[in-house]
């Protein structure tokens, strides 16, 4: 350390030079950092999304979900398996341990997907889901105008969305809402059956007479002629005309047996906005680890580069905007970055009584924290909520070091000079040196206090990590700023340092002194008064509520509504339709809103028919006629409870994504009942359900409805179908062609591919006696009803069917207000268990955002132990007296004190920032200890008594705990006070901290020199 300083010191202009080349590249680094609103906590995650049209879920599931899934079984590092099956679709979705390499991992699910896929049915498509996240929505809009719905699909899906792939970190773009253009053919079963025409002749002359292609070249004279045949179908008349058969040479077209026209591939989803109309949505999706402001900063860019080309009359309307969540949520913590500094600023030139010495001690402030951008830059961290909250955490002990260091400079300087020769620089390099170690070990403490912060898993990791290593980096610059770049500012900035003491700490020291004389004289009276305040606090702790993470808020709402399963797509566009004029009309806080219903066309959240994301845009909260979110929400909870049959709960876009992620539903608590009997697990999860609803505190409980889908069951007769040489297959596949539609070819309209659909005409597709009376072509000629071959029948199914690990199960979700979560989950296990029998082979897991707080307190439970022994072995190491470094440790529980009292008061419940609060307190009330009882060894090393010592000791020491103490807690209030998205999650940890440090530091300077005079030192030593 010594060559350290030395080296500053004679180099001082090289060391200025550093200095600002080092602050050069932490401004680059700051602007080169990725920006979001939060840390990336989504686990390195693969999706595998499978549509199979026409498939049952309990078909998807048999026939491609559980053959998928057994083959995934045992990648390695495979931490979490879990599918969806639904109507036409299935959702599978695999977790790795952390650290995975994504790439490995889609490596791995792609080799194991490509040797199953032979052995699943023909017809189904998909794969393997774009490489982004759970958290990757990072821009909504609308294409509104005069077009169709069908135009308009076709200018976002051929137009704007190839354009908007090319921005740097997009994923990809996905398009909802509207119809996606097709060419039909509308097969008129009684034409094919009297002209001897089957839907696999049909289908194969289709295929046979749709392309191009080249036949190689030949030369006319000095010529070249590349030969091509054109035989694609371009037009609806190319169509009509494609000869199917030819019957006693005549030509059987297919305008002869059928319809042809533009039609529309069938919908499993929509999209309608404002109670108008249906709308067509785009969503960007953001690349794994992409930085979210530059998205949204190239999308908008290029978004401004298409309008021009835009038909007129069309627009593009954001309703959706990452960037605006994370400019508020980076500008919350600036802001209070920034108010940090102005009250330490003030703080220093109270305490140290001088502008010149303050100046000196502030200017580690910024060069800290530009050294701490580039060490985020270099481990690939993004600058976000979390970790900028670091530096608003940190901003009072970053000064810690340097205060020490110029404090003592400036006593050396007043003093130092006048006993001796020495020269100015050689007196600056002394007093460094004297403080060097003891400074070195008290920020080390505090390192060590946050470094098991690393060790918390999944959510609370993801967050607090970045928290962790941030104060970590900027404690750690600030000390080796303070012991080479303050020193050579101080010996260019302190030229004329005064003898006096500044007037605050005098004052301070005025009221201290006979506040000291009268404890010591009564130390029963202050020892018993510090045991009840610790006592009262353990009283206290049982009854404060503990949650996993305060809600943030992110700005907007979003509201999911659920109606009937059997509910058509064009019922449930107007349900969406009703709900959205009757909260625009009667919430006119909320201005716009755009709804999505059923599965999107990725098939990244596959939603059934009767579900519905509702996306509430709000007017900035100035203009609200109420106070609170809350009371906003329950404005729009009476306007839904007009709507009977139709479920609904609260969520936002990141919150709802966050708990989709990580638990696989949405919901505070999220109860699975895992089983083999779909209808067992439906019955007994209505009934957990009704019991949950009856507890205080539930809100929006919710259980998805997983039977009342409609189906119509056709039993073919085998001995009647193998007569007619009818086979199951070819029925099954003339049914999907007629129903679903079968796709032939596509149709190449320039870039654009159009798809080629056989499919029925209404009535057959729109009832049960249109599909009963569907003639099917036998071999013998004419022809027969689908009713000669098969029965029909009409029975109730499932809507979907979820798997974990192989298991089916079933979820039962609930969020928690007005009260704690763990409370309310206690309470509701209870009641579960005494009201409700579950059969053999059928088992409850308690999961959702109070799986994550339970896993978060018994890591806590470990952690925290872990710091204080470490602080323990850094205390010996400093004092080589176990006595001292177990007075020193005292401290702690009284720290606490404070913390727990302010949590109760304030109303806040134990959350994972309360617990990094406390930690945070553990170092602040050490380094408290350290500096008292480091001074007071010093002076009994020099021979006065022990009351000398305690008297001397704790009055010198007192500017330098108050400045400590009350520099770390100023530098919080702006936490204590900030709103905007994200104050939510900073808030709890000033609190704790700043109660903590009242009567930590109350009782640093009271108690500890009674427990030093009595415990300090062995008695025969006295």
């Amino acid at each position: 350390m010594n060559k350290l300083v030395g080296f500053a010191l004679s180099q001082r202009l090289l060391t200025l030079l550093l200095a600002i080349l080092l602050a050069a590249g932490g401004y680059q680094a700051f602007r080169q950092l990725p920006i979001d609103a939060f840390p990336d906590v989504s686990p390195t995650q693969v999706k595998i999304i499978i549509k199979a049209p026409g498939m049952t879920p309990e078909e998807v599931e048999t026939r491609i979900t559980a053959p998928i899934e057994v083959e995934l079984l045992g990648i390695p590092n495979q931490t979490m398996l879990r599918s969806i099956s639904k109507y036409a679709l299935t959702d599978i979705t695999l977790d790795f341990a952390e650290g995975t390499d994504i790439y490995w991992a889609r490596q791995q699910v792609a080799e194991r997907l490509n040797s199953i896929w032979s052995a699943l049915p023909a017809g189904i498509e998909g794969g393997i889901a774009p490489m982004t996240t759970p958290l990757g929505e990072m821009f909504m809009f609308t294409v509104d105008g005069d077009l169709s719905l069908t135009e308009r699909r076709t200018l976002l899906e051929w137009v704007i969305r190839p354009a908007l792939r090319t921005v740097p970190g997009v994923a990809d773009v996905n398009v909802l809402g509207g119809y996606v253009r097709t060419f039909e053919i509308i097969p008129d079963p009684f034409q094919m059956a009297a002209r001897g025409v089957d839907s696999a002749m049909l289908e194969e002359a289709i295929t046979a007479n749709n392309s191009n292609d080249g036949s190689g070249r030949i030369n006319e004279g000095e010529e070249t002629l590349l030969v091509r045949a054109q035989g694609r179908i371009e037009t609806l008349d190319d169509l009509a005309s494609v000869v199917v058969r030819s019957a006693n040479g005549i030509p059987v077209s297919v305008a002869d047996v059928a319809e042809v026209r533009i039609g529309s591939v069938t919908r499993y989803g929509a999209v309608t906005q404002n109670g108008e109309d249906e709308a067509v949505q785009g969503l960007v999706l953001g690349l794994r680890g992409a930085n979210a402001g530059d998205i949204v900063a190239g999308t908008k860019a290029k978004l401004d580069e298409i309008r021009a080309a835009l038909p007129d009359g069309v627009t593009i309307n954001v309703f959706y905007d990452r960037g605006r969540l994370v400019e508020q949520a980076v500008s919350t913590v600036g802001r209070a970055l920034t108010e940090a500094v102005i009250l330490v600023f003030i703080l220093l030139v109270l305490f140290l009584g001088d502008l010149r010495a303050a100046l000196t001690v502030a200017l580690v402030l910024p060069l800290s924290a530009l050294v701490t951008f580039m060490l985020m830059r270099q481990f690939g961290m993004s600058a976000n909520l979390m970790s900028l909250g670091g530096l608003a955490i940190a901003i009072g002990m970053l000064v810690d070091a340097a205060v020490v260091v110029v404090e003592n400079i400036a006593t050396q300087l007043s003093e130092g000079e006048e006993r001796s020769r020495l020269p100015r620089l050689h007196v600056i390099y002394r007093a460094v040196s004297e403080v060097a170690v003891p400074v070195t070990s008290g920020i080390g403490i505090i390192i060590v206090v946050f470094l098991p912060l690393l060790s918390l898993q999944g959510l609370e990791g993801k967050l607090f990590s970045p928290v962790a290593l941030t104060i970590s980096f900027a404690l750690g610059a600030s000390l080796i700023l303070s012991l080479t770049v303050i020193p050579v500012l101080a010996s260019f900035l302190l030229r004329n340092v005064s003898h006096q003491e500044p007037w605050l700490p005098r004052k301070l020291g005025n009221v201290y002194e006979p506040v000291l004389h009268w404890c010591l004289d009564h130390t029963r009276w202050v020892i018993g008064g510090a045991v009840l305040m610790l006592a009262l606090s353990a009283g206290v702790y049982p009854f404060i509520g503990k949650t996993f993470m305060p809600e943030m808020d992110e700005g907007d709402i979003i509201v999911q509504l659920e109606k009937l399963p059997s509910i058509t797509l064009a019922q449930s566009v107007n349900v969406d339709l009703n709900v959205e004029r009757e909260i625009l009309a009667q919430v006119p806080e909320v201005i716009r809103i755009v709804a999505r219903v059923g599965s999107d066309e990725i098939g990244m959240d596959p939603m059934g028919l009767n579900e519905s994301d509702m996306f509430m845009v709000l007017k900035p909260m100035r203009e609200w006629r109420m106070h609170t979110k809350v009371e906003l929400i329950e404005a729009i909870r009476e306007v839904l409870d007009q709507f009977p049959g139709v479920a609904y709960g609260f969520t936002q876009p990141i919150q709802m994504r966050t708990s989709e992620m990580l638990t696989g539903v949405r919901g505070d608590v999220a109860i699975k009942l895992f089983g083999s009997d779909l209808g067992e697990l439906t019955d007994i999860s209505e009934e957990v359900a009704t019991l949950l609803r009856s507890i205080e505190g539930s809100e929006d409980v919710f259980v998805s409805r997983n039977e009342g889908v409609q189906y119509l069951t056709l039993d073919i007769d085998q001995v009647a179908a193998g007569r007619l040489a009818i086979h199951t297959d070819d029925l099954q596949r003339t049914l999907r062609a007629q129903i679903e539609g079968l796709p032939v070819g596509i149709v190449q309209e320039g870039i654009r591919r159009t798809p080629l659909l056989i499919r029925a005409a209404g009535p057959v597709r729109n009832s049960a006696e249109g599909l009963a009376g569907l003639p099917l072509s036998v071999e013998a000629g004419g022809w027969l009803p689908v009713s000669g071959v098969a029965s029909l029948s009409r029975v109730e199914g499932v809507v979907s069917v979820a798997r974990e690990r192989s298991q089916r199960f079933a979820v039962i979700r609930t969020n928690v207000a007005g009260r704690d979560l763990v409370g309310f989950v206690d309470e509701a296990r209870q009641r579960v268990a005494e009201s409700v029998a579950l059969p053999a082979g059928y088992f409850l897991q308690w999961g959702g955002q109070f799986e994550n707080q339970q896993r978060a307190a018994a890591r806590l439970s470990v952690v925290i132990p872990v710091a204080i022994g470490l602080i323990l072995l850094l205390l010996f190491s400093t004092f080589g007296s176990v006595r001292q470094a177990l007075l020193v440790l005292a401290n702690i529980p009284f720290a606490l004190v404070g913390g727990v009292f302010a949590l109760a008061l304030t109303g806040e419940y134990l959350s994972v920032p309360a617990s990094v609060g406390f930690i945070a307190l553990l170092g602040i009330a050490v380094l408290n200890g350290v500096v008292m009882v480091t001074y007071f060894n010093q002076l009994g090393a020099q021979g006065l008594s022990m009351q000398e010592v305690i008297l001397e000791g704790a009055k010198r020491r007192l500017r330098p705990v108050l400045m400590t103490a009350s520099i770390a807690a100023f530098g919080l209030v702006p936490l204590l006070f900030a709103s905007g998205p994200g104050s939510e999650i900073q808030r709890p940890l000033a609190i704790v901290v700043i109660g903590g440090l009242i009567s930590a530091t109350l009782l640093t300077l009271v108690l500890l020199p009674i427990l030093y005079r009595r415990f300090g030192v062995p008695l025969e030593t006295h």
